[in-house]
C-alpha cells in the first residue's frame, strides 16, 4: 500500500511539473528593457517653505524666508541638498534689490542661539528687517557674501521668491 502511494503521488507530480517546464521552456527570450531615458530632475525642496539660493555648484544653498507683515526677512544656510544647517562666520549677510529701478540694502544679522551654542560668527541663521519689503514681494536682487566653511561666495544674483536654484 505504501508503493501505491508513492506511485500516485508521484505521478501527480511530474502531471505538475512536466506542463510546466514545457511551457516556460517554450516561451520567447525575454525582451530587453528600453533605455531609461534622461535622469529625473534633482529636486530641492526649502525647509521653510522659502526661496532657493545656490552658492557655487550647488556646494550650498541660503534659503529666504520673507515675513511681509513686518518687513522681516531671515536667512538659513544650508548644505547642498537643503536637509541640513551649516554654520556660517559670516557677521551679515547682505542683500541688494533692485526695487523700482533703486537699489535697496537689507543686512541680515546673524543670530545666536544659545539652545544649539551657534554664536555671531558660527550660525546657520540671519534675520533682518527694511519696511520696503513690507509692500515689495519680488524683486531681483544680489547676495553680496557670505562664507560658508572657510569659503567666500560673492555677487550671487538671484529672483525673489523664484531664487535661482534651477532643481528646486
Amino acid at each position: 500500500m505504501g508503493g501505491t502511494r508513492m506511485r500516485l503521488g508521484t505521478s501527480v507530480i511530474l502531471g505538475l511539473v512536466i506542463p510546466v517546464a514545457l511551457a516556460t521552456g517554450c516561451s520567447k527570450a525575454p525582451t530587453l528593457a528600453a533605455s531609461p531615458g534622461p535622469a529625473p530632475a534633482h529636486h530641492h525642496h526649502p525647509p521653510h517653505g522659502g526661496t532657493p539660493v545656490v552658492l557655487g555648484d550647488e556646494d550650498y544653498h541660503v534659503e529666504l524666508v520673507l515675513d511681509e507683515s513686518t518687513g522681516k526677512l531671515q536667512a538659513f544656510v544650508l548644505d547642498g541638498e537643503m536637509e541640513n544647517f551649516v554654520r556660517s562666520s559670516s557677521p551679515t549677510i547682505v542683500v541688494t534689490a533692485m526695487v523700482d529701478g533703486t537699489p535697496r540694502d537689507v543686512a541680515l544679522a546673524a543670530v545666536p542661539n544659545p539652545e544649539t551654542g551657534e554664536t555671531v560668527g558660527d550660525t546657520s541663521l540671519f534675520e533682518g528687517q527694511a519696511d520696503w519689503l513690507k509692500t515689495t514681494p519680488r524683486f531681483d536682487a544680489v547676495l553680496k557674501g557670505v562664507v560658508v566653511r572657510g569659503t567666500a561666495y560673492g555677487d550671487v544674483k538671484f529672483n525673489f521668491p523664484k531664487g535661482n536654484d534651477k532643481g528646486s
